[in-house]
This record gives C-alpha cells, structure tokens and sequence, in this order.
C-alpha cells in the first residue's frame, strides 16, 4: 500500500514539473499585456465559450485539439485558458509535444477573469 502511494506521489511530481517546462502562468496583468501579439485560444467546450470568452480569443475546445492543433503556428506565441486552468494546462502539455514553445496560460482561468469579454 506505501508503495502504490510513493508511486502516486512521484508520478505527481513529475507532472508538476512537466507541466512547469512547458507553460507559464501569467496573472491577468501579464496576460493582458501579451495576448494581443499572439494566439489567444480558449480550450473550452463551445457552450461555455459561447456563454463569456476573452474578447479576440478563438475557440479550439481542449476535446477537439487533437485534431484541429495544425490550426495553432508552433513559431507564434500561445495564449491559453479554459474556466480554471487544468485543461489548459493539459493542453499546453500536448502543443509542448507537437513543437510550440511560447505556451502561456492563464492563472487561476476564465473564472478569475475579471477584463472584457464577448458573448454569443
């Protein structure tokens, strides 16, 4: 049973710094000053999009990235959020494996969001 534990623990460090590797947490400030001059994209599903997204943000939905990540340029930098982070975080992890290398997300996600927003 300890040892199933230890491996638990040890797997979740790994991921944690995986994780770290590849993106970068903004605050809203920091966000804000860069997502201007990059690909803003919203992992969300499309009703939560649709309901209140970042002004300027696309919509690549973290269940459809697999198959739509060629609509993200590896040489631009990304700006990611979803409603709190963890799919973002996970998203960020795959672009990292498919060549982007200027992963961003934002901290704490949509829900700390407190600058304009859009909705349908």
């Amino acid at each position: 049973m300890i040892a199933v534990l230890v491996i638990l623990l040890a797997y979740a460090g790994v991921q944690a710094f995986r994780l770290k590797k590849a993106v970068t947490n903004l605050t809203q400030e920091q966000f804000i000053e860069g997502y201007r001059k990059a690909q803003l994209i919203d992992v969300r599903e499309p009703k939560e999009f649709d309901a209140g997204h970042v002004l300027g943000a696309r919509n690549i939905p973290s269940s459809q990235l697999r198959q739509r990540f060629n609509e993200i340029r590896p040489d631009k930098p990304v700006y990611l959020y979803c409603q709190s982070g963890a799919r973002s975080a996970r998203a960020a992890m795959f672009l990292k494996k498919k060549g982007c290398t200027d992963l961003n997300q934002l901290q704490g996600g949509f829900k700390t969001w407190t600058g304009k927003i859009k909705s349908k």
